[in-house]
C-alpha cells in the first residue's frame, strides 16, 4: 500500500488544532495494513513540528478484519498516548462501534462516538488545548552516557549497541544517541557493520517511537550489513515486529546474545 493512497486520508487543521484521519470505506484487512497506515500518520504528525493534536476520525463504512483488531487497538492506543489531546470518532458501523466500546471499557477511556461530523466537531470544540510553546526537549543524557554503550569488533565486523536498561523518553533522547552512533561509525574506519543490539531492560516511550523507528531505519540503510536484536521486553518486541511487518524488514529477534551471534554468522554466510 503506497503512501500516496494513505496521504489523502490524513488532514491537518492548524487553526482548530485537529488531525483528521479519514478511514471511510477503508479496509484494514491485516495487521500489516494497520501498521503501515499508522506508521504514516506518525510520520505526518512528526512533519508538522507539533506533538499534540485533537483527533477526528471518520469511521464511515470502515472495515476491520478480525485478524487486524489487536494491531488496530494497539497502534491507536499508542498514537493517542503520544499525540492526542482528545479523540472523537463518528459514523461507525454498529459492529465497529461495539468493538470500540468494548475496548474503551477495558482500557478505561471515553470512546467519544458520534453519528455525524458536526457533532464530533462540537465535541472537540469543548476540549481544552494542552499545547504549549513548541516543545524543545531537554537532554536526559550526555555523550559520556552513550560512549560505553558502543563497541566495535573489526575482526567480526560487528558493532555492538547496548541499549540495556536504557530509556528513550522522547525524540531528543533518540536523536542524541543516534547522532553519537553515526559519529562513532564515521570514526570506525569502516562504513558497514553487522549490528548486534542488546534490548535487555530497554524502554522506548510512546513519544520516542516515531523518531526511534525513523533514525533506526536510516542507520540500517546507510551502515548495516544486517541487524540482530536480543532480549527485548514483550512490549518492545511487539513494537519492533509490528514495524518490521509494515516496513518490510526482518526483525531478527533472539532471546540471548549467543543466539544473536549465531544469527549474525548465518547472515555472514548468506552474504558470502
Amino acid at each position: 500500500m503506497p503512501y500516496s493512497t494513505i496521504d489523502p486520508r490524513i488532514h491537518f487543521d492548524e487553526e482548530r488544532q485537529i488531525m483528521e484521519a479519514d478511514f471511510s470505506g477503508f479496509s484494514f484487512d491485516s495487521s500489516a495494513t494497520v501498521n503501515r497506515f499508522y506508521d504514516r500518520i506518525e510520520e505526518r504528525i512528526a512533519r508538522t513540528g507539533e506533538e499534540k493534536w485533537f483527533f477526528l476520525v471518520n469511521l464511515h463504512n470502515m472495515r476491520i478484519d478480525s485478524s487486524a483488531w489487536v494491531a488496530y487497538a494497539h497502534r491507536g492506543k499508542q498514537l493517542n498516548l503520544a499525540h492526542s489531546m482528545g479523540s472523537v470518532r463518528y459514523d461507525a458501523s454498529p459492529e465497529t462501534a461495539a468493538q470500540i466500546r468494548r475496548a474503551a471499557d477495558t482500557e478505561a477511556f471515553d470512546p467519544n462516538l458520534f453519528t455525524n461530523r458536526d457533532d464530533a466537531l462540537d465535541r472537540i470544540a469543548g476540549f481544552g488545548s494542552k499545547r504549549r510553546k513548541r516543545i524543545e526537549h531537554q537532554p536526559n543524557y550526555t555523550q559520556a552516557d552513550f560512549a560505553p554503550r558502543i563497541a566495535f569488533d573489526p575482526a567480526a565486523r560487528i558493532m555492538d549497541v547496548d541499549f540495556s536498561d536504557f530509556t528513550f523518553v522522547h525524540s531528543r533522547d533518540v536523536n542524541d544517541f543516534y547522532d553519537h552512533i553515526e559519529a562513532r561509525v564515521a570514526a570506525s574506519g569502516s562504513d558497514k557493520w553487522f549490528f548486534l543490539i542488546n534490548y535487555d531492560g530497554c524502554r522506548i516511550e510512546p513519544a520516542a517511537w516515531v523518531q526511534y523507528a525513523h533514525r533506526g531505519k536510516l542507520l540500517n540503510i546507510a551502515h548495516s550489513m544486517g541487524s540482530v536484536r536480543y532480549a527485548p521486553g514483550s512490549e518492545t518486541e511487539a513494537e519492533i515486529r509490528a514495524r518490521a511487518e509494515s516496513q518490510d524488514f526482518r526483525p531478527n529477534i533472539r532471546n540471548t546474545r549467543a543466539e544473536a551471534l549465531e544469527r549474525i554468522d548465518e547472515m555472514r554466510h548468506e552474504t558470502a
